[in-house]
């Protein structure tokens, strides 16, 4: 009974207030650009058994965005390629890569940078690892200083990647900059401008 009351409630729910998946739609003229997904509010509401939760129906979602660590595709992927960066995967390596590497080398940064940089960034997913110390988590710190991934809503995360791509942090050749100092390594924004949260989600309260 509670799973027919749940799947009543949602569907009312959806039908009061118009909610949708963000950045996704139920169009099909695009199969190379889908993902099936299941879709509650079209299944048999009571049918109460196990395989009624199982079934999945036909509709078919368009991934229209895709975002993993900070920066890569807004920074290191030519604008051109955007489109094309969100419609990938995570493991979609060895078409992405080679770019983030190439735009690290066109400023005259040293290729052994740009690996470096491309094994971290690659796969373009954030990793975490549970079982570790929440301490050691940091966006790019994790992989550069014996971390554990993850990234802390504190992390500056443009700081650390400019400062990883153009300083001397990482290698003095080519340099632009100082770590984390002006002109380039930094976007003079040192935290941010409301307090988070210390219960579930964490972030700030919104600008109104």
């Amino acid at each position: 009974m509670w799973k027919t009351d749940a799947r009543l409630w949602l569907v009312a729910l959806a039908l009061a207030t118009g909610v949708g998946l963000t950045g996704c739609s139920d169009r099909t003229n695009d199969a190379s650009r889908s993902i099936a997904a299941p879709n509650v509010a079209s299944r048999d509401i009571g049918n109460d058994n196990e395989q009624g939760d199982e079934d999945n129906d036909a509709t078919i979602y368009d991934q229209t965005d895709f975002l993993g660590n900070p920066l890569v595709s807004e920074v290191t992927i030519a604008k051109a390629n955007h489109g094309a960066y969100n419609h990938t995967q995570p493991y979609n390596t060895a078409t992405f890569r080679p770019q983030t590497e190439a735009f690290i080398t066109s400023f005259g940064r040293p290729a052994a940078l740009a690996s470096t940089l491309g094994s971290v960034l690659y796969p373009d997913m954030i990793v975490v690892d549970p079982s570790k110390n929440p301490s050691t988590a940091g966006w790019l710190s994790w992989a550069l200083a014996n971390g554990w991934g993850g990234r802390k809503l504190t992390d500056d995360v443009v700081d650390l990647g400019l400062t990883a791509i153009f300083s001397s942090f990482l290698s003095p050749v080519g340099a632009l900059c100082q770590p984390f100092q002006l002109p380039l390594c930094t976007d003079n924004v040192s935290a941010n401008d409301a307090a988070f949260s210390s219960t579930f989600p964490y972030l700030a309260a919104p600008h109104t």
